[in-house]
């Protein structure tokens, strides 16, 4: 695992950038449901329920009160619950039923209540049936849930009171002992589909995420755990032991720490499941924090499909047992286990035995499935640790989108939100997860509940303000060549023809003109490079120094560098203070230089003083009229404060001129330094070697030991 490079972004764009709904008078859109068929974002808030336009959020297309009576909201007054903000009715429950008709739910002033919505008129049927155990009473409890083929799977609680947690399908649920679920709090539920093509004959299944206190420690304080578990969806219940209980339900420890420092992440908040056509190779992020909230870090785990399959097919048993003055409460099953093998679904070998349904399993195997629901084998992270570490972040809410690059390359791209309307855009490489841009979702700093993304290649963020619509790129943002490229975004490319950084669709793998390089080495075709001076910005040197060379703080000259005489040596831009979105720390740092000058121009690279040999690649091509364009790229791991230099080098009588630029955390400090004399006795040498200079300080937070 490394630690995260933080890049320096580009200015933010600005909100036209993005879409936003919101309605006066209502809040909490947290409930969203994408229906990219019908072409609309359905977003449940506070009593009311609205259809918007998944294009153009902002265009509201259907929209449907449902409140509650002020009968109920008097009952759930007089039960010790606030009128104002806990007795009404929030949208928990969004669902697809079928072509014509959506599954609703809310908490409806702590009664919880069900209905179905006509999606082509947008009205409630009205049959507002009382349901427990498919919604949460209080508008405040985590829940999950998902449709399965017309069948609700749900995590939530089952009484008022908020004491009796349990995840059911119609009249199966789970038991309600310790052992199964110990005050859980649910987090996220979805169905992978491994009946497909499964050699093994075996079903389907529906994967729950949740916390909940540890059963198998005992400490003065309560230690969570993050914990998956699954239930098979073909699932009957038993015939005698556990009727209407689930005889598949198993959970494992899920694992997400720092393995050098045995630092664990204990608390999961969301979790992304990335699918793919063979479910084997399907794998799920999570975004976990610590339960010691005070350390302020925050992770993401990646985990795959695969290995669950192992701890749950292959794994070890837990049971409970009784050690005085110890904490451990669990350990290890060392007994024969029957067969068939307890939690398992119905497959080719339990059919051999006759075994057809969950209704025909042994009460043997039953019992034991009863009473150990735990594995001992935890579900390890991809890599044996985090993919990202953040400080001083909480991480709440995670999308993946899977991109192939021009190269053909897959990268996962991840978008995780935090507690304070932030949106982070990360991706690998190099083995390194790189924060490549950071976004402010919400003005009010307030905390993501939702986070979607649709095919299109749109995010849908939820606050308790309003609904965010968001590209997953913004290319149209980086103008030159060097901005697009060095941005490494996989949604990006340069298109030398239009001179733009364009959005990399389906079609364009095969333009062979479109530039995009993820790895960050100088980009091999060299028409896209600016050989002429851009006038921005761009000192040279000469006999006869320019006239008013102001550099100023948005990096503006009002010199016109076309009459500029071909025997200068001229740095070309972005020089390295133009480049602060691309310096990272703490980790990999990407920078480049560029000038025009003889044919015997070459750069040189120094290190905080000291001159720099590796890792430094050169590419030179002559130009027409003589001179020749040298790129120099530097590439280098570091870990503390460092200062970099690169200067052009050739052989002539020239003075020397200097522009310092110095930066100092987030602020700029710009001083040009200029030696105009060329008189015969400041020169020393009848060959001067000519340099000029861009200098960039790097302001770094060495890596700290956990």
């Amino acid at each position: 695992m490394s630690w995260p490079t933080i890049c320096l972004p580009l200015p933010h764009p600005t909100h036209k950038a993005w879409v936003v709904f919101s309605k006066a008078g209502v809040s909490n859109y947290s409930t969203l449901l994408l229906s990219e068929k019908r072409g609309m974002l359905y977003v449940g808030a506070r009593e009311v329920i609205f259809a918007l336009n998944l294009s153009y959020i902002a265009e509201k297309i259907h929209e449907v009160n449902w409140t509650v009576s002020e009968q109920k909201q008097i009952q759930c007054k007089n039960k010790g619950k606030s009128k104002e903000t806990e007795c009404l009715n929030y949208i928990r429950i969004l669902h697809e039923f079928n072509d014509e008709k959506l599954y609703v739910c809310g908490t409806f002033a702590f009664q919880p209540t069900c209905d179905y919505l006509v999606s082509i008129y947008f009205q409630l049927q009205g049959q507002n049936k009382e349901i427990r155990g498919q919604c949460p009473f209080d508008p405040a409890q985590r829940y999950t849930s998902v449709m399965v083929d017309g069948e609700l799977y749900s995590g939530t609680v089952n009484n008022f009171l908020g004491s009796e947690p349990i995840i059911t399908r119609g009249q199966l649920r789970t038991e309600y002992l310790l052992p199964w679920l110990n005050e859980p709090s649910f987090v996220y539920s979805d169905v992978i589909r491994e009946s497909e093509n499964n050699p093994d004959g075996d079903d389907d299944k529906i994967y729950f995420f949740f916390n909940e206190v540890a059963v198998e420690y005992e400490f003065n304080g309560k230690l969570k755990m993050p914990r998956i578990a699954r239930v098979c969806k073909g699932d009957q219940g038993g015939s005698r032991t556990l009727q209407k209980r689930w005889t598949s339900f198993l959970k494992a420890k899920l694992i997400c720490h720092l393995p050098e420092s045995n630092f664990v992440f204990n608390i999961v908040h969301d979790v992304f499941i990335l699918k793919t056509p063979n479910w084997k190779e399907t794998i799920f992020y999570g975004v976990f924090t610590s339960q010691w909230s005070n350390l302020g870090m925050s992770a993401v785990c990646a985990f795959n499909m695969s290995s669950v399959e192992d701890v749950f097919s292959k794994g070890k048993y837990m049971q409970s047992a009784a050690f005085e003055h110890s904490h451990v409460k669990w350990v290890r099953y060392s007994g024969q286990v029957p067969t068939p093998r307890p939690g398992s679904c119905m497959n080719n070998e339990a059919r051999a035995q006759k075994i057809n349904s969950s209704l025909h399993l042994p009460d043997k195997t039953l019992q034991f499935v009863k009473d150990h629901p735990l594995m001992e084998d935890p579900v390890n992270p991809i890599g044996n640790g985090p993919k990202l570490v953040k400080r001083n972040v909480n991480y709440k809410q995670i999308v993946v989108d899977r991109v192939r690059a021009l190269d053909n390359s897959l990268n996962d791209v991840l978008f995780v939100a935090t507690d304070t309307g932030l949106l982070h855009k990360a991706i690998n490489y190099d083995n390194e997860m790189h924060i490549i841009e950071e976004i402010q979702l919400f003005p009010n700093s307030e905390p993501v509940q939702t986070l979607l993304l649709a095919s299109e290649r749109f995010l849908y963020a939820g606050s308790d303000s309003g609904v965010v619509q968001v590209p997953v790129a913004f290319c149209e943002k980086y103008k030159t060549c060097t901005d697009c490229i060095l941005a490494r975004d996989p949604y990006c490319a340069w298109n030398p023809e239009s001179n733009s950084c364009i959005w990399v669709r389906k079609g364009d793998m095969r333009n062979s003109n479109l530039m995009q390089n993820l790895k960050g080495d100088a980009v091999p075709s060299s028409p896209v490079l600016p050989f002429t001076p851009l006038g921005s910005s761009s000192p040279s040197l000469g006999s006869d120094p320019p006239p008013s060379p102001a550099i100023t703080p948005s990096g503006g000259s009002s010199h016109d560098w076309s009459s500029v005489d071909s025997t200068v040596v001229q740095l070309l831009a972005p020089l390295l203070s133009d480049q602060t979105h691309t310096v990272c720390s703490p980790g990999s740092v990407h920078l480049f230089c560029q000038a025009i000058g003889f044919s015997d121009l070459h750069f040189i690279w120094e290190r905080n003083g000291q001159k720099v040999t590796n890792s430094i690649k050169d590419q030179s091509q002559a130009l027409r009229d003589g001179r020749m364009h040298v790129l120099s790229w530097l590439k280098d791991t570091i870990t503390a404060d460092t200062e970099y230099q690169c200067c052009a080098v050739s052989r002539r009588r020239n003075v020397v001129s200097k522009v310092l630029i110095v930066v100092e955390g987030k602020s700029f400090k710009y001083i040009a330094l200029l030696s105009p004399s060329n008189s015969p006795d400041k020169i020393s040498h009848d060959h001067l070697w000519n340099l000029a200079v861009c200098k960039l300080a790097v302001v770094l937070c060495p890596k700290s030991s956990l």
